[in-house]
């Protein structure tokens, strides 16, 4: 138990482009050594792509592919009487949308070859398509919790 009070969640503003905070999110993980402005730009193009690929609004298709990206269980361990089991657990909105830009950006920078804007708009598209290397982990997340699913009396 923590022994302060609550961190309470700050605010993200809209980002300037598409005034959409899932976008703001995606420019902030992208985003290495405080460089904003080149996180921006790759993510920028990376939507173009993405909507050229899919033909539909960019913020749509994105929100989208994070839908699909994102779980809905997932397993955390719990220590009972001295054993180690696996409790699957429901996904806060909050946190599932985190692990949902985490898995995509980590997919994108896995790939190998092109520039990263190349790489993440790839990576969306299959999230958009529901299949990929982000989409096969949410399942293999999913599958881990139904397989210990004996276990969820354990949950707290």
């Amino acid at each position: 138990m923590p022994r302060r009070a609550r961190a309470t969640k700050r605010e993200i503003a809209p980002d300037a482009r598409y005034h959409s905070v899932t976008v703001a999110k995606v420019v902030n993980k992208v985003m290495t050594q405080g460089k904003k402005r080149t996180a921006e730009r790759i993510v920028y193009e990376a939507l173009q792509r993405l909507e050229q690929q899919v033909s539909k609004d960019a913020v749509t298709a994105l929100e989208q592919a994070v839908k699909n990206a994102t779980p809905l269980l997932e397993v955390k361990p719990r220590r009972v009487g001295g054993a180690t089991y696996q409790v699957p657990v429901e996904v806060q909105p909050e946190r599932g949308l985190f692990l949902a830009i985490r898995w995509l950006l980590k997919s994108a920078r896995d790939r190998k070859g092109k520039s990263m804007t190349d790489r993440l708009a790839a990576e969306l598209t299959d999230a958009w398509r529901g299949e990929g290397t982000t989409i096969k982990r949410r399942e293999d997340t999913h599958r881990m919790a139904e397989a210990n699913r004996a276990f969820a009396h354990y949950r707290w």
